[in-house]
């Protein structure tokens, strides 16, 4: 199974659902308790115990309604708002003084529940409006508003209205974090795609590119013919690219192996199985004794940053150039140091290629090192070589063994 990287979003507007659910169960409650403990104030109490059944019915029923957006349809709400008010200008048949003390609607505040799940459901508008109704239904129901009255309505408004806006901005803040986490994970496919066609294509069109113009004749032609592809697919790396590729090259520095998209492996890979086919007359490979072991995936990508740093020494340093690779295996990081006597890298020539779409060190190196959490430091003094250390943390060695 190829490696694939996995996003889980959970909406920002989940734990809204779940706390209006618990409001509603507990108002609807409330409502229940005020009522037994006011009974003997009802003129006809069998109104309220009649609007009070029918509400907690509707209440129990409708709760998987109330978990999440999807579920919560226009048509609920309607009819959710519809109990809501018609409870509110029942309060005065079932309580005659009711429109004159001003005490509680026989939903109390569970009314303001039905507002709350039209500001979740449709943000401010949608508050605004079911507030408006439920403002008229207790003005009605009032007969002649007080203040309390008066205060009241303003503040399931304003309540609402906020709520409503808030769950806007949030799901604003959500849109915009997963565009930002897609642009994040395109950016980094098509970094390691330019990593893989950089090991391989670029290096082989290069390759043809010297050694036809060093033959000469109908070589240089071809030679001139890969040195103008392997521009157009440096640019073509630098906008984006859309598939991998595989390939295996054998030269003087020993043979390089790079493999693109391969299967998981459950347990840790020693890195100097890796590494090791690289030793040879002109490369010098020193190893500890005991297996160097790394996730498969970071040992992968270290290799090929330690291909990519050789090749740049097959490509730079002179054919008569040598390397050395040091790997030493401590505690919480694995460091392979890559070193070669060649005449160095003179100063700004790394911004240089850069700047020219050649990306060896920007990606094949220094990207891989950071997608892995690790660090690549190249230091080069002219005359006197560079040299490349490469250091990737790792788990503990009881840790890898698992």
């Amino acid at each position: 199974m190829a490696r694939r990287e996995r996003v889980v979003r959970m909406s920002v507007e989940q734990p809204l659902w779940r706390a209006l659910t618990a409001y509603r169960v507990l108002t609807m409650a409330y409502a229940v308790v005020l009522f037994v403990f006011t009974r003997d104030e009802f003129e006809r109490p069998w109104v309220a115990v009649a609007f009070l059944a029918v509400m907690s019915v509707w209440t129990l029923a409708t709760l998987p309604k109330v978990a999440g957006a999807t579920s919560c349809t226009k048509r609920f709400l309607v009819a959710d708002l519809t109990v809501a008010l018609t409870g509110i200008l029942l309060t005065p048949v079932a309580d005659v003084h009711a429109q004159t003390f001003d005490g509680p609607t026989l939903p109390s505040i569970w009314t303001a529940g039905s507002v709350l799940a039209y500001a979740i459901k449709g943000g401010w508008r949608w508050a605004a409006f079911a507030s408006s109704l439920v403002a008229v239904a207790n003005i009605v129901e009032r007969g002649h508003p007080s203040r309390d009255t008066l205060h009241n309505v303003l503040l399931v408004w304003v309540a609402s209205i906020a709520i409503g806006y808030v769950v806007e901005v949030a799901r604003a803040s959500e849109r915009t974090l997963a565009r930002a986490l897609e642009i994040e994970a395109a950016t980094r496919e098509r970094e390691r795609l330019a990593r893989d066609i950089h090991d391989s294509v670029l290096q082989v069109l290069a390759m043809v590119q010297r050694r036809g113009t060093a033959l000469g004749g109908e070589a240089a032609e071809l030679g001139r013919m890969a040195g103008e592809q392997e521009v157009a697919l440096r640019t073509l790396v630098a906008g984006g690219l859309t598939r991998t590729s595989r390939v295996s090259e054998d030269e003087s520095l020993g043979a390089v192996v790079r493999e693109v998209d391969e299967p998981d492996d459950d347990g840790p890979a020693d890195l100097r199985t890796l590494l090791a086919p690289h030793a040879g007359a002109r490369v010098t490979f020193s190893e500890p004794g005991a297996p160097v072991l790394l996730a498969p995936d970071a040992a992968r990508e270290l290799a090929a940053a330690v291909s990519a740093a050789l090749d740049n020494v097959r490509r730079h340093a002179g054919d008569g150039a040598r390397a050395w690779i040091l790997v030493e295996d401590w505690p919480d990081e694995v460091i392979v140091t890559v070193r070669d006597d060649g005449p160095g890298i003179p100063e700004g020539r790394l911004a240089q290629a850069e700047g020219e779409g050649r990306l060896g060190v920007a990606q094949s190196i220094r990207g891989r090192l950071r997608d892995l959490g690790g660090t690549a430091e190249l230091v080069s003094v002219p005359g006197q070589g560079t040299e490349v250390e490469l250091k990737v943390p790792r788990v503990s060695r009881g840790k890898a063994g698992k």
